[in-house]
């Protein structure tokens, strides 16, 4: 293999697979390894208007970071290239920040996440 993702140009079935994949590992990272503590401290909003002293403000960066980074691993793991790992942790550092903000809803913030992995496997697939 020479291109960008483990599957050879223009062989749109294991693309398939590998979008499979990457929807299912974004499935994981996004629900059950996310849980209620970074689903919620990484949001400074939600931070700001409960105002617990265990969880404040200043930590919401690094909670982000953390689903962000886990969600990187995630690409990386599925299509053995660090590159778009990176890329997929600073998309997603975007994405959630803004529905975060309440600029997307939850709806939007999935479709976004999934639009990401369909991006990498078709410019993986063409190259």
């Amino acid at each position: 293999m020479d291109g960008l993702l483990p599957f050879p140009a223009h062989d749109w079935l294991s693309a398939a697979q590998v979008l499979f994949l990457l929807a299912t590992a974004h499935a994981l990272a996004d629900f059950p390894l996310q849980g209620e503590f970074l689903s919620m401290c990484k949001n400074r909003r939600l931070l700001t208007l409960r105002a617990d002293p265990a969880r404040p403000v200043a930590m919401w960066p690094w909670c982000l970071a953390a689903h962000c980074f886990i969600h990187g691993a995630a690409v990386w793991a599925v299509t053995g290239c660090f590159t778009l790992g990176c890329i997929e942790t600073a998309l997603h550092a975007v994405i959630d920040f803004l529905k975060c903000e309440g600029k997307t809803t939850f709806v939007q913030d999935q479709m976004l996440h999934l639009a990401c992995k369909v991006g990498y496997v078709i410019i993986a697939a063409l190259v």
